[in-house]
């Protein structure tokens, strides 16, 4: 990936309209097998990286964070939002957007919206994760929790996992009929449920992404049965959760990264010393996945800066030849480095 800025320091700027674009240039299934291998190749090298939980500031509102990370050679960052209530006022819950620069001089060399690549990000790094974690030929899944994730979720289990039936279940039957609508004619079973009893049945693998800020219990113990792989995406912050605690203790747990997750994952509600997985590790071949049929994998996934990095460099790579993109006077470059002061009086001549 080349990182230098152009001639004039004119910085490529991606829209929410050419992310939009982009994806439907690429294809949505091929973009989220794409961006699968880009963060689990960046999985492979995450001892290279600068790791630390993300930079949140919390309202009794939602959440705003900054999640930043390096491998040496680039920086990232991704501005991102948590507000549940959004919705009721007709707006997103998640709103993002993400920037690379070059680390030898620091200038931006990518700016891009990150609403729609953030999910997409997600759902490919939960199909990456299943890959590796979800009991062999599954084809089932549950999806509780139809919002703005639900279908993205979805077809990146179907690009990458082989999912041939989705079963929906959300409190809001808006939500539900919202989502098996969009998911129409795109080549699964859909299958609408009115309790999320009734979406598990069958599933090999749930999924959980509900929005609400607080300590709830979408999975209460006794609906989980053994051999399954449940990927936890909504509890995300502080106070957040939607498994119960019997759930965890029964599950093996893999994560992202342990200092960020038990603060807002999951396993906020267990002890701090217990045991789990990092995900890079399984890759790596230096830890286990699943061992058994019977087995009960829990990804208690919180979203990380290296999978935004990932992204964004994807999207860095995949821009390059296009018209998909903008180019931002986002940097002040005086022809004399010393001479700012004489750019901006210059400027002021007719």
């Amino acid at each position: 990936m080349t990182l230098a800025p152009s001639h004039k320091a004119l910085v490529p700027f991606v829209s929410v309209d050419n992310m939009m674009k982009l994806v439907h240039h690429i294809g949505i299934e091929p973009m989220l097998r794409g961006l699968a291998d880009y963060i689990e190749a960046d999985f492979r090298r995450w001892e290279l990286f600068d790791k630390t939980p993300r930079i949140a500031s919390h309202s009794e509102e939602g959440v705003i964070e900054l999640m930043p990370t390096s491998d040496g050679e680039v920086y990232g960052f991704k501005y991102v939002n948590g507000h549940p209530k959004n919705t009721r006022e007709g707006l997103q819950t998640v709103t993002a957007f993400g920037l690379l620069a070059n680390v030898g001089n620091g200038y931006p060399v990518l700016l891009s919206e990150m609403t729609v690549l953030t999910a997409l990000r997600t759902a490919a790094t939960s199909a990456m994760v299943a890959k590796y974690l979800a009991p062999k030929g599954a084809d089932t899944m549950a999806m509780i929790g139809n919002g703005a994730q639900s279908e993205f979720q979805t077809l990146a289990m179907k690009a990458i996992c082989g999912l041939k039936s989705v079963r929906l279940y959300d409190i809001d039957p808006a939500a539900t009929a919202k989502a098996a609508r969009n998911l129409r004619g795109l080549g699964l079973e859909v299958v609408s449920c009115s309790s999320p009893e009734e979406s598990m049945e069958g599933a090999q693998i749930i999924t959980t992404c509900t929005a609400d800020k607080q300590y709830a219990t979408i999975l209460t113990d006794n609906m989980v049965g053994a051999g399954v792989h449940i990927n936890a995406i909504g509890g995300d912050c502080p106070g957040k959760t939607e498994l119960a605690p019997g759930v965890l203790r029964r599950s093996t747990i893999y994560v992202e990264y342990p200092e960020q997750t038990r603060i807002e994952g999951e396993i906020q509600q267990l002890a701090p010393d217990h045991p789990v997985t990092e995900m890079w590790q399984v890759i790596n071949g230096t830890a286990k996945g699943r061992s058994s049929t019977d087995e009960i994998t829990l990804f208690d996934s919180v979203g990380f800066a290296i999978e935004d990095f990932s992204a964004l460099r994807y999207v860095r790579d995949h821009i390059a030849g296009t018209e998909l993109f903008l180019e931002l006077d986002l940097l002040a470059d005086p022809d004399d480095p010393r001479d700012l002061f004489g750019m901006l009086q210059r400027a002021a001549k007719p």
